[in-house]
């Protein structure tokens, strides 16, 4: 079945039909539901190939992550989907296990022209290599972000949110307050741990460096990272993780250790994903808004896509301090703040 026969059957031109599929607001109601009445009936597909042909377009947009099992990017993704596909894209999903040469890979498929335009929620590329590819493709970058890139940008201000994590302790009472990061080479661990710094020294508390841990953002890393902690003669009161998974590394290896969280042990995460409300204790954390920075991402990339100039390149979202019982010792019989 092909378009013109659709058009027969419609009693339309092929133009017409052609503009029911891409352009429905330009064509009468009336019209448009006669045309896809026969497309329903015939079960009329277009054919794709040739659409890109005649069009240039493949009505695909290619979003790039650096680890598919973390379920910090399910909600970024589900924000990303939506807005794609209620502007008619599809979305594909590439995985470089943060892996640089695999992310070069993915970038290729946009250069080849595979895809439309492409949503990076990693950064490995440096700064050169990522500004050439923006001046010829629809490329916006979101969670990760570079000092200085002239790409649009989505995230929230780490370090402030870092600030006010460790603030948190230390309105607690806690002076001896320890921080697992995440891999040092990624800006995000770097800012979180300038965060940290930043609410110390303006408590006048010494930033000792051996209570700095680097993990990799993960359960196991902060199970391991912690017991290091745990271990040292004074150790830490209080830990600040650089992820809620590392948090929950933290609370096991504590409880392991014959400890008690948040009575000998106060714990902080950061994202907010969903199992830090059903985790025990629930995990204190910063809330990010993952749909949001999804959404807000396509919303820019649509924008490139159709030649738009982009008044704000640079969008730094809100993010909120999540108060439940890792912390805090009177939550347990209180109530629990609903996950956000």
């Amino acid at each position: 079945m092909k378009m013109s026969d659709v058009a027969k059957l419609a009693k339309v031109s092929p133009a017409t039909v052609s503009r029911v599929l891409s352009n429905p607001e330009l064509v009468s109601k009336e019209t448009r539901e006669k045309v896809m009445n026969v497309i329903n009936q015939v079960n009329y597909k277009p054919h794709i190939v040739a659409r890109q042909f005649r069009t240039k377009e493949t009505k695909i947009i290619l979003v790039v992550v650096p680890d598919i099992t973390s379920p910090f990017f399910s909600k970024v993704l589900r924000g990303i989907e939506h807005v794609a596909v209620s502007h008619g894209y599809q979305v594909i999903l590439g995985d470089t296990e943060n892996d640089i040469e695999r992310e070069k890979e993915y970038i290729n498929l946009l250069q080849q022209k595979q895809a439309d335009g492409m949503v990076l929620l990693t950064a490995r590329l440096n700064k050169t290599e990522m500004e050439e590819i923006a001046d010829h493709f629809p490329i916006v970058l979101a969670c990760e972000y570079m000092d200085g890139l002239n790409i649009p940008t989505v995230s929230i201000d780490n370090i402030s949110s870092a600030r006010k994590a460790t603030e948190h302790l230390i309105n607690l009472g806690h002076t001896k307050i320890a921080h697992i990061s995440g891999p040092l080479h990624n800006i995000l661990s770097r800012d979180r741990i300038k965060g940290y710094k930043q609410a110390l020294l303006s408590h006048d508390l010494e930033v000792e460096s051996a209570y700095i841990q680097e993990g990799n953002s993960t359960f196991e890393s902060g199970y391991h990272q912690m017991m290091k902690l745990l271990a040292f003669e004074v150790p830490p009161t209080a830990v600040f993780a650089f992820n809620d998974e590392t948090a929950m590394g933290a609370i096991r290896a504590a409880k392991d250790s014959g400890l008690s969280v948040p009575e000998d042990l106060a714990v902080v995460g950061f994202d907010n994903i969903k199992m830090s409300i059903i985790h025990e204790p629930n995990l204190t954390t910063i809330n990010q808004p993952k749909y949001k920075i999804g959404m807000k991402a396509m919303e820019l990339l649509l924008g490139l896509i159709n030649g738009e100039k982009l008044t704000k390149k640079k969008i730094v979202l809100k993010d909120e301090l999540i108060i439940r019982e890792s912390c805090n010792p009177k939550l347990k019989a209180g109530k629990t703040l609903e996950l956000i």
